[in-house]
């Protein structure tokens, strides 16, 4: 077993001859060398060194000593000094110093007692204790509050000692007195740890008798206090799962929840009611309305951490407290002037949209809400509202005729490029009805103002704005061509334009001057000039049917082929800094020819087939949703031949809570046997790494254990040789964002024996690191020091990152925002598109985002997104783009996004390794 360390020093060794130099310097006169000698000696011993003539040294002439730094120095030192022999006994030389700690804890000068009580509660050895304990008690009645406080944490380390409540019987009773009569807050909060740590029923009865004082407590007894209500709650949980007790838990957590201040004790208590959630949840759906008062906090983080867990405890019953509760919400959010509202107010939206799509029957009561914030300056607030008006339009059709005279309505404040897409394509598919139709192309000729949208004057010929008499977007920020990702993952060329709010139209001479369409066609947004003509084409289209008048139809028709022209000539002109691409003209071009020859089969295309696709999406997705929830019901928390443990019979001295809690947890999993995964022989091996050759008179090999944060080495040493190895240390170096915690000890190694040697390595990032080193050791037949190179240890990136789920429009906006990407090309023997697909997934233990049934059938091509997340919080983004060339091999490119680099180019490396195989 290693020994604890209580003390970390870094310290440079020097020459052998130091050990007499700080003998010689602790024999002399000199305060000053004295002080400078034990730093020096208490460095070495803390680097391995054990310096055992140096003992009797320091009794003689160092224990003596009135110098406060002197003595200060001798406690550290008598601290990390071995008291114990190899058999576990007390050496008789330790008895020596019992009689000058006597001493301290009876000197006149407060700081000696205090520093020396200090000191006891880091001893282990009862031995040496318990002559020491009267002197110890009298200390809790010295009139100094800095004697009693450290008194009172020695009694309390001296009482967990293994035989401490047999040397401190009454302890608990005599803390109680000291608590009740003590006026000192330091030593009051030590005095209520001692009886919550070992004594929990007399810490809450005092907590009970003076529960209306509490708020005039200190904040050290406060949060000594809420640990206590912590632990109470937490062990009601442990210890039983009766309804009663769970309810009473739930019930302290929310009210923690609502009373404290502290955004740390709140994320806690909401982990700790999402545990509840999923063990519990029919008594946590009672309760939903005290967690979504945690609302009221500003900070993001617990906001979005409530939405999630109310979101899942929602049921017919209360559906509507809480979308009254969100909507009560949504409103707060307009009046402030928050920064984060708009980020608060987008979470709120999805919140209530997935409450519209799960209870349809409150839908009536929302929509027209947040209909209102299509107009929204937060861009990504103002998406979320037209992708959810988009979806209960169809899935509810009762609202159908409402929800398109609002949109109508307020279609003019929508500022917003991608949000005026969204709009436009819902009042093309769904304007049924004669009114409807005829509103519809009368909204969308306002909105683009008077044609043309450009015109050249006789004299200089020098283009102008039509309505260059009116007035302009307050500022117009010029656009670039760019690639576009498609919801399939796919390329397509896009003229993208900065998605700002403008100043709203202005009216000139009755008429609009400058509306939101023709403000943004304006800036070179032609992409948004393409479903212009679509929607419109659409609404042409339906009006033939709905209208019996040719005359009327045609007039209409005719309008909207002046309006595409004009969105042409816009962009061929040289108005703007760059002409209309390629796929809008064609797109705009596509829509005149239809509106002048139109067949039965295209009109088919277009009026039904776009809506049906639509609603097979909706299907799909909620399909997905509802196979997740079902996996999730099958998950099973216990199996009937489970082992029992009994939380309440352990008792284990020395053991913090959360080290009892912890020790559960390990009992428990082997017991449902989560332990064999790791333990089973074949993976074990897999993890075991070779660090040295069957030849080198050192064999090392390496256990490597990864957790989240931090990498544990079970480095095994073996001695190959008949020489005894002495100063053996294994030294390990690091690249990459890994880190050692401790300084390498030295250990001696006998002829033909082993030694478990552990390092610990501490992880910051997810980029690929390489752990290297060598073993140093001293052999008594070599005069050097002889060096044994070890083999590199590669960090596998696949180890900090898990599949994770995010929409595509969340997929869309990362991959434009992230700057750095890896392009790697394909190349694999695989010849089947899904297959290598498959095997990609597999390989980088990344989430497909892309729809199966978008990926079934047999074209030749495929585009998938995945996603995954780090357990640091860093996104990785991949697209695969694959085509099946005709001698049958895969060709193409798989493109990884990220924000920092390591992950992009770690994830990079693994898939160029991993592709090639087909296993």
């Amino acid at each position: 077993m290693e020994k604890s360390c209580t003390l970390l020093v870094h310290f440079d060794k020097g020459t052998p001859a130091i050990a007499t130099e700080i003998k010689e310097a602790l024999e002399g006169s000199d305060v000053s060398a004295k002080i400078d000698a034990m730093k020096k000696a208490i460095s070495l011993l803390l680097n391995g060194e054990t310096l055992p003539q140096l003992f009797i040294t320091i009794v003689r002439y160092v224990l003596p000593s009135e110098d406060h730094t002197v003595q200060k120095l001798l406690l550290l030192y008598l601290e990390i000094i071995d008291k114990k022999d190899q058999k576990g006994r007390v050496l008789p030389e330790m008895i020596l110093i019992c009689q000058n700690l006597r001493n301290n804890l009876q000197h006149p000068n407060e700081y000696i007692r205090g520093v020396t009580l200090r000191f006891l509660c880091r001893l282990n050895e009862t031995e040496i204790i318990e002559p020491l304990i009267p002197s110890v008690l009298q200390n809790l009645e010295h009139r100094h509050p800095f004697i009693r406080r450290n008194a009172i944490l020695a009694v309390m380390s001296i009482y967990k000692l293994p035989q401490g409540e047999q040397l401190l019987v009454d302890a608990p009773e005599m803390i109680e007195k000291v608590l009740s009569t003590e006026q000192d807050q330091s030593a009051k909060r030590n005095a209520f740890l001692m009886l919550f740590t070992c004594d929990q029923d007399r810490a809450i009865n005092y907590l009970l008798t003076n529960v209306d004082k509490v708020s005039e407590w200190g904040e050290l007894l406060q949060m000594v206090v809420l640990e206590l209500i912590r632990k109470c709650a937490g062990t009601l949980v442990s210890l039983s799962s009766a309804p009663t007790a769970i309810r009473a838990a739930a019930n302290t957590y929310c009210q923690l929840l609502l009373s404290q201040s502290d955004n740390n004790v709140k994320l806690i208590v909401l982990d700790r009611l999402n545990e509840l959630k999923s063990s519990h949840r029919e008594i946590m759906v009672d309760r939903i309305m005290d967690v979504l008062r945690a609302l009221s906090s500003p900070n993001l983080d617990i906001q979005r951490k409530t939405l999630d867990i109310v979101l899942e405890l929602i049921t017919p019953r209360n559906i509507n407290e809480v979308v009254l509760m969100l909507k009560k919400e949504v409103m707060k959010t307009q009046n402030g002037e928050l920064e984060k509202n708009g980020e608060y107010r987008q979470m709120l939206i999805q919140a209530i949209h997935s409450c519209a799509i799960k209870f349809p029957e409150v839908a009536s009561t929302v929509v027209h809400l947040l209909m209102d914030f299509l107009g929204d300056s937060n861009v990504a607030s103002a998406i979320d509202v037209a992708i959810f008006v988009r979806e209960i339009i169809e899935t509810n059709p009762k609202l159908r005729v409402s929800i398109i005279t609002r949109l109508l309505d307020t279609f003019y404040q929508i500022r917003a490029a991608r949000v005026c897409c969204c709009a436009l394509w819902i009042i093309g598919e769904y304007c049924l009805s004669l009114s409807e139709v005829e509103s519809g192309i009368a909204t969308i000729k306002q909105c683009l103002g008077e044609l043309p949208f450009y015109s050249v004057s006789e004299e200089g010929e020098a283009p102008t704005d039509a309505s260059k008499n009116s007035q302009q977007p307050s500022s117009v920020t010029v656009s670039s061509r760019r690639p576009a990702i498609l919801s399939d993952g796919t390329y397509a060329t896009q003229s993208a334009a900065s998605e700002t709010a403008f100043s709203p139209p202005s009216i000139v001479q009755g008429s609009l001057a400058a509306g939101n369409l023709r403000s943004l066609l304006l800036t070179g947004d032609f992409f948004l000039g393409a479903v212009v003509a679509c929607t419109l084409t659409k609404l042409v289209l339906r009006l033939e049917e709905v209208q019996p008048s040719r005359g009327e139809v045609n007039k209409v028709s005719t309008q909207a082929l002046l309006i595409m022209v004009s969105m042409i000539q816009l962009g061929q002109s040289p108005v703007l800094s760059h002409p209309i691409d390629c796929d809008s003209y064609d797109r705009i071009v596509l829509c005149i020819r239809l509106l002048c020859s139109t067949g039965d089969e295209v009109r088919k295309i277009w009026l039904q087939s776009c809506r049906q696709s639509f609603v097979k999406m909706l299907s799909e997705k909620q399909l997905r949703e509802t196979e997740e929830l079902k996996a999730k019901a099958q998950v099973s928390y216990a199996q009937p031949d489970d082992l029992i443990d009994f939380y309440h019979l352990k008792s284990r001295k020395g053991m913090s809570q959360l080290e009892l809690e912890d020790e559960v947890q390990d009992d428990l999993k082997r017991a449902t046997g989560e332990f064999i995964k790791d333990g089973d022989d074949a993976n074990k091996l897999n993890r075991i790494l070779q660090l040295t050759g069957f030849s080198d008179p050192v064999y090392a090999e390496a256990y490597v254990t990864v957790h989240h944060y931090d990498i544990v080495l079970d480095v095994t040493v073996i001695n190959r040789t008949t020489e005894t190895l002495q100063n053996l240390c294994l030294e390990l170096a690091t690249m990459g964002d890994l880190k050692l915690v401790e300084r390498p000890q030295n250990y001696t190694l006998a002829p033909e024996s082993s030694r478990q040697i552990k390092a610990n390595i501490k992880v910051s990032s997810t980029e690929t690191g390489v752990i290297f080193g060598n073993i140093v050791y001293e052999a008594s037949n070599v005069l050097e020091r002889t060096v044994v190179v070890l083999n590199d240890i590669h960090i596998d990136i696949m180890d900090y990152i898990s599949p994770a789920v995010c929409t595509d429009a969340a997929f869309r906006s990362m991959w434009a925002e992230f700057e750095w990407e890896n392009k790697v090309a394909v190349n694999t023997i695989i010849q089947s598109e899904k297959d290598f697909l498959d095997h990609i997934i597999k390989s980088t233990n990344m989430k497909c985002l892309t729809a199966p049934s978008a990926l079934d059938g047999d074209c030749g091509f495929l585009a998938a997104n995945l996603y995954a997340k780090s357990v640091f919080g860093e996104d990785a983004l991949v697209n695969v783009s694959i085509e099946k060339q005709l001698d049958g091999k895969l060709s193409g490119y798989i493109r990884i996004r990220s924000k920092t680099q390591g992950i992009a180019l770690s994830l990079g490396d693994k898939i160029t390794l991993k592709q090639k195989g087909g296993s």
